[in-house]
């Protein structure tokens, strides 16, 4: 008889085992190579607990190896399952438990690791990691929404939350902010109240993760604190088009500390590299259910490309004694420092530059506190910062289980940790000895106590008095006057935007009232405001009304009243680099391969990216050459793209002119007034589409057109001059000047 080729299992078995210590060493030696040569002090920390599941071997929690994990262990092969099957309890209960609560806000987040340089010095805080340039202090970032949950899409209107934590050598400093500088609310106790009423309604759970709803304008319509926080809302803040593309905002004033005691008030910024730009409206709903993933994605996909997410630093300081001169109660969180006042000082620059290894682990159990501060920087008497003081730590004590969350590998500070904190759930620590008090004899008086000059964290010393009370500050009564100098700020696309936004919103709520109520607000505002949102609500704006309340008095010869700001204008941010931005070419095959390359290439040398687009996946052949889709008309679509180019040749725009997906991609790229760009014969699609009714009507053969951000060059001869302005029309983000409704899509 033949001998059988075939493995015995005892063979099979060492052969897989010795290809998984193999592997293993290989996993190993990644691992060491990853917390070598540009590691930061936090990989270091991180990688003790970073496992790597390749060329291993199953086991238990408590590590024994499993021989088999498909069948439970039972009393005959069709027999009932035995209570003693260990294996299968304790993979079936880790199961059941494997999800936490989610945040009640800020649930649906996406966060990144990266580091933070200072440029110079800061002599107004003593905070180490604001001292020596050379110093790289790792940070980890979470980009969240406020309202939804953690199944809700990415580009609904609503607040983003920017949380960075900088993991210093004093210990962990968490800004945990926002992308807007205000908030809705001056005091925390109405925080419940306001999340209630921005939440699902709860009789029937809807609608998610939206506030265009009767209960959230209800509660905004009664409280006119909230109206500044309400037209940055309405805003395209609110539907970003990037977390790299969004402004931070510490929101509270804080304190520095400089060595010598001296405390100045303080706002934080991160202004991106890239500048702010948005959305338009149309294109955030569609991506809500084409990518609900859109940020997030956007963000994960930039950092594994290496066009890193990149935020500068910036302080507005204000000496104590010239606060009130600002005529601004910089206690009040619905109140900005307008930049024109007091400039914003960059200081540093973070750089996001790696992504989580694993998102539950670090996005998820991240646990931001905006108690967590360092030597240098201090609370103020903000009475919306002060709840969240006490409002935060006692969050995560019900989210992560226990007082121990501070343990959990993304939470652990890169500083020394030595407390007599002890025992509770999930407790990681193994304290050694008998001391578990202070002070004590028997552990020499350790942990010891810190004095200022060994880096020992002093509450800065103030007086403080007053009868018990539950009132608010007459300066903080000024609720219009900062929503006026914004809306005057705004470019008027800009405002065109946030009326749209208003009608939609308010247009969602039944009771008349309540629209009425909130347009009467609109009103003290600007008359223009109030009487563009009511046309679309069916109310009317209230003649006269009662006065609003006169600003803050200065003290001394402080600065006039701005009438508006341009720092608050997207029209005024960055509009000069392509880094980062997606641009789609739309081909069929017989595309002009020579093209197609030249301008790839030179997207690709200013930092954009181009994917191809064709009707099917797969080798499109071109003349001169041929290209692999990455996306079809039916997998991508022109929301998730920047800009649009077609390039040349006869047999693909034939095929594109005749396909409906293709004219639409082109008209949905102009509606929503991005660059539009087209060379030799792609110029025929867009004569195809309704850009003919616009800035295409006329135009023939000629060497090169921009107009409105449609780039042409019809001759597709040298592109030097082409890709130089196509280039230059996608760095303007949109081009409004073309209207949105000019064509339907």
């Amino acid at each position: 008889m033949a001998k059988s080729n075939k493995e015995s299992t005892p063979e099979k078995l060492g052969r897989m085992a010795s290809k998984v210590s193999g592997a293993a060493k290989a996993a190993a030696g990644a691992a060491s190579r990853r917390a070598g040569a540009g590691a930061t002090s936090k990989d270091l920390d991180l990688e003790p607990f970073r496992r790597s599941l390749e060329g291993t071997s199953m086991t238990t929690d408590h590590g024994l190896k499993v021989a088999h994990t498909d069948d439970s262990l039972k009393a005959g092969a069709r027999g009932p399952i035995l209570l003693e099957d260990h294996h299968l309890r304790e993979k079936i209960t880790h199961f059941d438990h494997e999800r936490i609560p989610e945040r009640v806000v800020h649930a649906r987040g996406s966060a990144a690791h990266g580091f933070f340089q200072a440029y110079e010095p800061v002599p107004e805080c003593r905070a180490a990691f604001l001292q020596d340039p050379k110093v790289k202090t790792p940070v980890f970032v979470r980009f969240s929404t406020v309202v939804g949950s953690r199944g809700s899409a990415d580009t609904v209107r609503d607040v983003r939350g920017f949380a960075t934590r900088f993991y210093t050598t004093e210990g962990n400093f968490d800004l945990v902010g926002n992308n807007i500088p205000v908030f809705f609310i001056q005091d925390g106790i109405k925080f419940p109240d306001l999340v209630h009423a921005a939440k699902p309604e709860p009789h029937h759970e809807i609608p998610g993760a939206s506030t265009a709803h009767d209960t959230f304008w209800d509660f905004a319509g009664l409280m006119p604190e909230s109206t500044h926080m309400l037209l940055w809302i309405l805003s395209d803040r609110a539907i970003p088009r990037s977390f790299g593309h969004m402004e931070g905002f510490g929101v509270h004033t804080f304190k520095l500390v400089d060595a010598e005691g001296v405390s100045r008030f303080v706002k934080f910024h991160w202004k991106p590299m890239l500048g702010v730009h948005s959305l338009v409206w149309d294109e955030a709903q569609k991506l809500a259910g084409k990518d609900p993933d859109f940020h997030r994605r956007e963000l994960w996909e930039a950092i594994t490309s290496g066009n890193f997410p990149e935020f500068e630093l910036g302080l507005q300081i204000v000496e104590e004694r010239e606060a009130e001169s600002l005529g601004i109660d910089l206690l009040d969180a619905t109140k900005i420092i307008p930049e024109e006042l007091v400039p914003v000082r960059k200081v540093g620059k973070m750089t996001l530059d790696r992504n989580p290894d694993n998102f539950f682990a670090e996005t998820e159990q991240v646990a931001f506190h905006l108690g967590n501060i360092v030597p240098g920087i201090d609370f103020t008497n903000d009475p919306l910062l002060q709840v969240r003081l006490f409002s935060y730590i006692d969050t995560q004590l019900t989210r992560l289980g226990g007082p121990n969350f501070a343990e959990l590998p993304i939470n652990r500070p890169i500083a020394p940790v030595a407390n007599h904190q002890q025992d509770g759930f999930a407790r990681q620590k193994i304290v050694q000895g008998r001391v578990n008090y202070f002070p004590n004899s028997l552990a020499n008086g350790c942990p010891m106590m810190n004095p200022e000059a060994m880096g020992g964290f002093v509450t800065r010393p103030e007086p403080v008095s007053g009868p018990k009370t539950r009132e608010r500050s007459p300066t903080f009564a000024d609720h219009f006057s900062q929503a006026k100098l914004f809306w005057a700020s705004l470019s008027v696309p800009e405002r065109l935007h946030l009326i749209e936004a208003g009608r939609f919103e308010l247009g969602k709520v039944e009771t008349k009232a309540v629209r009425e109520r909130v347009i009467a607000n609109f009103a003290q505002v600007d008359r223009e405001l109030a009487e563009g949102i009511a046309s679309g609500i069916g109310v009317m704006v209230p003649e006269g009304g009662p006065p609003a309340a006169p600003p803050a008095k200065r003290k001394g010869r402080g600065p006039a009243p701005l009438t508006t700001s341009p720092a608050l204008s997207q029209a005024n941010t960055v509009m000069d680099t392509v880094k980062g931005r997606r641009v789609a070419a739309l081909v069929a095959d017989g595309y002009a391969h020579a093209e197609l390359e030249r301008v790839r290439s030179a997207l690709q040398g200013a930092g954009a990216r181009l994917e191809v687009i064709a009707p099917v996946l797969g080798e499109i052949a071109g003349a001169g050459g041929s290209v692999e889709a990455d996306k079809t008309f039916l997998t991508g679509a022109s929301v998730f793209y920047d800009a649009v180019y077609v390039p040349g040749g006869a047999g693909s725009i034939e095929k594109l002119s005749g396909s409906a997906d293709a004219i639409h991609f082109v008209n949905e790229a102009f509606r929503h007034c991005k660059a539009v760009g087209a060379t030799g014969e792609g110029l025929e699609l867009l004569r195809a589409s309704d850009l003919r009714k616009a800035e295409v009507q006329g135009l023939d053969g000629m060497e090169l057109s921009s107009d409105a951000g449609v780039v042409v060059q019809g001759k597709a001869g040298k592109l030097g001059p082409f890709t130089e302005a196509f280039i230059a029309a996608v760095a303007q983000h949109r081009h409004w000047d073309r209207g949105e409704k000019s064509v339907p899509a």
